[in-house]
C-alpha cells in the first residue's frame, strides 16, 4: 500500500457528512486530550510518535484492517513517517496534509440564505477552531463580520462573487483567535468597525460600532443593525441582518452561552450577560435565526455544515437561557468556566495592535480549541 495525503478540505467534508474515519493521533497525550480533530463518527487512537520510532508492530492488533486510517500530528512530518510504516504493513493509510496547524486554519463558506431584498448571506466555518465568520453580499458590495486572520479566503471569495468588501466588523475584541477584520479592511480599502467599549488601548483608527448603528451594504439597502449586548465583553455587540438573522458574537451559542471572564471581570460582567440573554434578546422576535461566532462541538453542525438555529428553539433547549434564579445563574457562569484559551492575553494585545507577532507565532498562539462557552 502507498501512503496518501488527505487535505484539510477533504477531512472537513468527512466531518460535515458524518462519515466514519479512524484517526491515529501521534501527538503527545496532553496535546491530544486538549484538542483533536472532531467528528461525530470518528474513532480515535492516541499513541505518541516517540513510542513508534522503532516500529508499529505493537499497535498493529489495535488498528482496523477494513477502514482507512488517518495519521495526524502537529505539523505533518511525524504522521508521514508513521504512515509510511503502516503502509509497509499493508494498511490503507493517509496523513493529514499540514497537520493540526493546517487543520486549525481551514475555512469553508456555507450559504445561509438569499436575503429578502436581494443579496446573500454566507457563514465561513473554521472546523479546527470552531470559529464562525460571516459575509453579507449585495449589489457590488460586501461586509465581513468576525473575520479570521486568514484573509485570503474572504478576498478570494469576494473576487469570485464580483464584489468589493467595503465594511469589516468585529462583534467584540476577540481573545481566542486573531481578528482579520482590520487587515481585511486595509487590503480592500474598506471601513473597520469595532465596539468602542472594547477599544480602550487600541493603537489604530476604527469606526465606533454603537447601539443603533445601521450599516448598509450594496444597492438593495440590506440593513445590518447593531445591538449593544454586553456580557462576554463590556462592548459586545450583536447584529440583526435583514430582519431575519441575529449574529450573537460570543454571547449566545447553539448549545451554550458566552463566558464573561476573559478580561478578568467575571463577577462584574455576569449581570450584563444575564441582562443581554434574559432581557435584551427577549425583546427581539423569537423567529430570528441565531448565527453565533463560535460553536463547541460537531453535533451543533447542521446537515449542510452550517451552525444556526431559531431563537425560539434556543429559549426552549439551551440550558443557559433557562436558569430563572439569578443567584444560580451567577454561580453556574462563574464556577463552571472552562480553561482559558491558549495565549489569550497575547491574542487580545495583538487584536488591540499593541504587539505584532510574526505569522508563525500567530499560528502557535491559536493552536487549541476555542473556549468561549459556558455549558
Amino acid at each position: 500500500m502507498s501512503l496518501q495525503p488527505m487535505k484539510p478540505s477533504e477531512l472537513a467534508r468527512k466531518a460535515v457528512n458524518k462519515e466514519e474515519l479512524f484517526i491515529l493521533d501521534v501527538r503527545n497525550e496532553d496535546a491530544f486530550e486538549d484538542w483533536k480533530v472532531e467528528g461525530v463518527n470518528f474513532e480515535y487512537m492516541n499513541v505518541p510518535y516517540f513510542d513508534l520510532i522503532d516500529g508499529v508492530e505493537e499497535i498493529m492488533d489495535d488498528l482496523p484492517k477494513d477502514k482507512n486510517i488517518l495519521v495526524v500530528c502537529a505539523k505533518e512530518g511525524s504522521s508521514v513517517m508513521v504512515g509510511e510504516m503502516l503502509a509497509d504493513e499493508g494498511l490503507e493509510v493517509s496523513y493529514l496534509e499540514g497537520g493540526m496547524k493546517a487543520w486549525s486554519e481551514h475555512l469553508a463558506p456555507v450559504k445561509i440564505s438569499d436575503l429578502a431584498n436581494g443579496g446573500e448571506l454566507y457563514q465561513f466555518v473554521r472546523l479546527g477552531k470552531g470559529c464562525l465568520s460571516y459575509m453579507v453580499l449585495s449589489g457590488e458590495e460586501a461586509a465581513v463580520i468576525d473575520a479570521n486572520r486568514m484573509t485570503d479566503i474572504y478576498t478570494d471569495f469576494a473576487k469570485e462573487k464580483g464584489v468589493t468588501i467595503n465594511h469589516t466588523m468585529d462583534t467584540h475584541l476577540h481573545a481566542d483567535h486573531i481578528s482579520g477584520g482590520r487587515a481585511l479592511a486595509e487590503e480592500s480599502g474598506g471601513t473597520y468597525w469595532l465596539p468602542p467599549k472594547d477599544a480602550e488601548g487600541v493603537t489604530f483608527d476604527y469606526k465606533p460600532l454603537e447601539d443603533g448603528n445601521t450599516i448598509r451594504v450594496g444597492e438593495t439597502d440590506i440593513d445590518i443593525q447593531a445591538l449593544y449586548s454586553p456580557g462576554h465583553t463590556i462592548g459586545s455587540t450583536s447584529f440583526v441582518i435583514d430582519g431575519q438573522y441575529l449574529l450573537t458574537g460570543d454571547i449566545l451559542f447553539i448549545a451554550s452561552i458566552g463566558r464573561p471572564d476573559l478580561a478578568g471581570k467575571a463577577e462584574d460582567w455576569v449581570q450584563d450577560l444575564r441582562t443581554t440573554l434574559y432581557e435584551r434578546y427577549r425583546e427581539l422576535s423569537d423567529n430570528l435565526i441565531v448565527l453565533p461566532a463560535h460553536y463547541t462541538a460537531t453535533d451543533e453542525l447542521n446537515d449542510d455544515g452550517s451552525v444556526q438555529e431559531k431563537l425560539s428553539v434556543l429559549y426552549k433547549e439551551n440550558h443557559g437561557l433557562n436558569i430563572e434564579d439569578e443567584a444560580e445563574f451567577r454561580k453556574t457562569v462563574t464556577e463552571n468556566l472552562p480553561p482559558q484559551p491558549n495565549a489569550y492575553q497575547e491574542i487580545r494585545e495583538t487584536n488591540m495592535g499593541q504587539v505584532a507577532p510574526d505569522s508563525e507565532r500567530k499560528r502557535e498562539m491559536e493552536i487549541g480549541p476555542n473556549r468561549c462557552a459556558v455549558r
